[in-house]
């Protein structure tokens, strides 16, 4: 076995401690990496690689980077899904015995960085850690920058929801292989860091005994964790994994908040991204998005509390009213508005600066700048109290003036202090008498020093004679080579130059002496003066923390106000009733990119009673998804306690938004559009509730036109008649035949996007208008798409076929059949029997889908059907009527179809067949 160097082996040593980590091994002015570590630093940050003889037989391999900027280096690595631990010398090198002493002092992941591109300023740096126990997962949830500590529990696999409202950098799962099967979940899902935990940590026991150590806790109930025993176990697996990777204080991580479903609005994954509420879907950009639009906050703090406010919405109506209340105020005083916003100017992110405070990297320029946001505290205290707003009162009163702090802060620290906390010039004068008198010792000498030039050039008729400085040989008199003749006896020579000599004298030795120790107590002096400073700032961490909290708010109710008064909203009104009216809704995100054009706005009526589903028909481009995404975010907007772009508007508060608006196949999973729709629709059937807003957007659309037909009337049979749902619905489609169910279901009511006639040219009038579309213009749209005109003209002539077909609307017929007895609790029920004939597809259009089938080639009619039912296992079989167009066994039809070679038939000739077979059937 190669036997190394006593630096080395302490290297191997520290490094079996790091595990998967790259070690950055500190050795004077450098962090160095050895061996692989090395190798791989090397390839990813592009430096050189180079040797060094460790005592074995092969040089090592070896890079290093100045710790000085090791903080970009660390970043790019991270950002390479690399860990990064840093060992540091923990001992002085002047007092060490053999080799310096070093240790790990903290290990950088990709949910721990503290600093660097990943930590946006308005968002949030989480690191989570999941548990699963039986049928229940419990997440925690922390950005170590800010100290923000959530958790959550659930069994209904609504974990996915909030991961991905929380976008964690990284996630921490237990060890073994229990949860093999999740972490490769979330590595598809997310491509997030996944990192093992420690064996043991998340036992409940050991979980809950961490917890309330840390956390200075009698007993869970306190946090409203006494039943929550997976969520118990994920923070304490997370607070584990911090201590062990951190390795210093985290006194400024907040207690653990229990995020439940009861007080706010639920939004799942598929309608955050639908709607775009905080980035685009095809971009990923923040512009474009309904957070974008929202933000006028000041603070990185505000803008971080928007995003959360965005997210997760008040579903409590008091709550909302408070908040509506404080933004109304803003909205009508203009003077009180500004002069928050100005007063906000000049506070600085505090969060993420104590957060620092409390890791002891916080240097001088942190502490002015906390300083500065301090002391701004007693005037926005005062005004706030001002207000008549009930929540603005609050906020003032539970706002602490620390005027201790500010005065600390303002006496310790030189106004321009220098980045580095180690290198003196930090403390200002009159703070501490020891060193004002090392500082006067300090200068008093420099001052002899100069002075010294002067006489000594008098003294020796000298006149190039110059007094010099540097690190090796301290202070020196210089003297050039034509005039060595006239340097007195009393001169040492100290240094030989090419064009002088350098000397020394006892005197100016002296003073050196005196200068340099007094610098160098200086500089150790005012470390340790800052490091007091620091420490008494971190000991009233909580009650900053606290003011920044309320800071916080009153940035996001001003950023309302100033969006409100911009883009002329008016106050929603919020009621605990199920109806839902707005008038002159407008879309705030297109409404605001709109250049050339003014907004169309549209009215809204919906309720769980006459106006529970409105059913909107008509072309692509005219509108329906805008007027749909309109409403959901208006409610959104209103519940978060913002001002609505509507001249009027009633909301009833809601519990969930859902949507399925377009989708795209999701590659990655091995799922299809269709599949992709049907998945989002299965999980809004099987949450929604009678006090949810559901938007459904060309349901069906991926699949056959018959089987689209039959899913998406099946869809709103099962909205209007289930009793479990019942919810507020806006339906969109180009299935104009479903129009007719208006007629049969009490709660549907028919609307369409306006549409102006020009010849063969339509202009959208972007108009929502009571009363049903009878086509879909799909030819005049793509004639606007730019398609070229052989293609128009064949479109055209195909159609003029299909429209005069006799009984030309059997589709709808077909479709719209009335479901039979029992079907009332049933009718929704996507579940399609996968073993029934073609012929026979339960309750809606089993003889549309037969008949597409004769003209398929045989191909299964069904298979739309089919994926629906499996994206929506686990749904109830109740028999219902089966309908047939003709007895399978008899009829004449039966044994043409089973004889049509349909794969070589022209379409023209499969369209006069299937007309001279619906002839037979028609005839009898």
């Amino acid at each position: 076995m190669a036997r190394y160097t006593p630096m080395i082996e302490q290297y191997l040593s520290i490094k079996r401690q790091a595990g998967d980590a790259l070690l950055f091994f500190r050795l004077g002015d450098f962090y160095e990496m050895f061996f692989d570590d090395a190798v791989t630093a090397a390839k990813e940050l592009e430096i050189t690689l180079t040797g060094r003889d460790g005592g074995a037989d092969e040089r090592i391999p070896m890079c290093g980077v100045p710790y000085h900027s090791a903080e970009s280096y660390i970043q790019r690595l991270i950002e390479k899904g690399y860990k990064v631990a840093i060992c540091e010398q923990v001992e002085d090198p002047s007092q060490a015995k053999g080799i310096v002493r070093r240790e790990i002092v903290r290990v950088v992941t990709p949910g721990t960085i503290m600093d660097g591109k990943s930590v946006q300023e308005k968002s949030n740096n989480y690191i989570a850690a999941a548990v699963q126990t039986g049928e229940r997962t419990g997440l925690a949830f922390c950005d170590v920058t800010t100290g923000e500590f959530f958790v959550c529990e659930s069994a209904d696999g609504s974990f996915w929801d909030d991961l991905q409202q929380f976008q964690p950098a990284e996630i921490l799962l237990p060890a073994g292989e229990g949860h093999a099967a999740l972490a490769e979940q979330i590595r598809e899902r997310f491509g997030c860091a996944i990192t093992g935990g420690e064996p043991g940590s998340q036992s409940e026991s050991r979980a809950a005994s961490r917890l309330l150590e840390h956390f200075q806790l009698r007993s869970l109930e306190s946090i409203g964790l006494a039943d929550a025993t997976a969520a118990v176990m994920a923070a304490g697996m997370l607070l584990a994994y911090l201590e062990s990777t951190q390795k210093r204080s985290l006194h400024h991580l907040k207690k653990p908040l229990l995020l439940t479903r009861d007080s706010h609005l639920v939004i799942d994954a598929f309608s955050r991204r639908n709607l775009e509420l905080t980035e685009t879907i095809r971009e990923k950009n923040r512009y474009g998005s309904l957070l974008w639009l929202l933000d006028k906050t000041v603070t990185a703090m505000g803008g971080r509390l928007l995003k959360k406010w965005v997210e997760r919405p008040l579903a409590v109506r008091a709550d909302i009213e408070l908040r509506l209340q404080a933004v109304e105020e803003l909205v009508e005083e203009l003077l009180l508005r500004e002069d928050l916003r100005q007063m906000l100017q000049e506070v600085y992110d505090l969060e993420r600066l104590m957060g620092r405070v409390a890791y002891g990297s916080a240097n001088g320029r942190d502490l002015l700048a906390i300083a500065s946001s301090l002391a701004v505290l007693p005037e926005l205290r005062r005004r706030l109290l001002q207000c008549e707003s009930p929540l603005l009162q609050e906020i003032g009163r539970q706002i602490e003036e620390m005027h201790a702090i500010v005065d600390l802060i303002g006496r310790a620290i030189v106004e321009e202090p220098p980045v580095g906390i180690r290198d003196g010039g930090l403390i200002r004068d009159g703070f501490d008498e020891h060193l004002d008198r090392l500082k006067q010792a300090s200068r008093e000498g420099k001052r002899w020093i100069a002075q010294l030039e002067q006489a000594e050039r008098e003294k020796t008729g000298i006149k190039s004679l110059k007094v010099g400085f540097n690190k090796v040989f301290g202070y020196y008199l210089e003297v050039t080579k034509a005039n060595v003749h006239l340097v007195p006896d009393y001169y040492e020579r100290k240094q030989t130059l090419a064009n002088g000599e350098r000397y020394i004298t006892p005197e100016l030795k002296e003073k050196e002496s005196l200068i340099l120790e007094a610098e160098d107590k200086m500089i150790d002096l005012e470390y340790e003066l800052f490091v007091q400073v620091r420490d008494q700032v971190a000991a009233v961490l909580p009650n900053i923390q606290r003011a920044a909290e309320k800071i916080a708010q009153v940035d996001v109710l001003q950023s309302l106000a100033t969006v409100a008064v911009e883009r002329r909203y008016t106050k929603p009104l919020i009621t605990d009733s199920d109806r839902l009216r707005i008038e002159e809704g407008r879309h705030p995100v297109v409404e605001a990119v709109l250049k050339h054009e003014s907004f169309v706005p549209n009215d809204t009526l919906l309720d769980c009673g006459d106006h529970q589903i409105a059913l909107i028909t008509g072309p692509n481009m005219a509108g329906k998804s805008t007027y749909m995404r309109q409403v959901a975010l208006i409610v959104i907007m209103a519940q978060m306690g913002s001002f609505v772009p509507a001249k009027k508007a009633e909301i009833g508060i809601v519990d969930r938004v859902f949507t399925r608006i377009g989708a795209a196949d999701d590659l990655a999973a091995g799922q299809s559009t269709f599949m992709v729709e049907m998945v989002e629709l299965a999980n809004i059937l099987h949450h929604a509730t009678r006090r949810s807003l559901i938007i459904l957007d060309e349901i069906g659309r991926g699949t056959s036109t018959f089987d689209g037909i039959s899913i998406a009337q099946a869809v709103i049979e099962f909205l209007h008649q289930s009793p479990k749902i019942g919810a507020k619905t806006l339906f969109a489609t180009h299935y104009h035949e479903l129009t007719e169910l208006a007629d049969r279901l009490p709660g549907v009511t028919n609307y369409s996007t306006h549409v102006q006639e020009k010849g063969d040219s339509i202009v959208f009038l972007r108009k929502i208008i009571p009363q049903p579309a009878d086509r879909s213009y799909g030819i005049q749209v793509a004639k606007l798409a730019g398609l070229p005109e052989p293609v128009l003209q064949r479109a055209k002539e195909i159609l003029h076929v299909l429209e005069n077909l006799p009984s030309g609307k059997r589709e709808a017929s077909a479709a719209l059949t009335t479901p039979g007895a029992g079907a009332a609790d049933t009718a929704g029920d996507v579940e399609a029997r996968e073993s029934a004939p073609a012929a026979e597809v339960a309750d809606t259009a089993g003889a549309a889908s037969a008949a597409e089938s004769a003209t398929a080639g045989g191909s299964s009619a069904t298979a739309g059907v089919t994926a629906a039912s499996f994206a929506t296992r686990g749904s109830s079989r109740t028999e219902s009527a089966q309908l047939s167009l003709f007895d399978l066994n008899t009829h004449p039809v039966v044994d043409e179809l089973r004889s049509l070679n349909l794969l070589n038939m022209t379409p023209i000739e499969a369209l006069t067949t299937l007309y001279r077979l619906q002839q037979m059937v028609v005839k009898g």
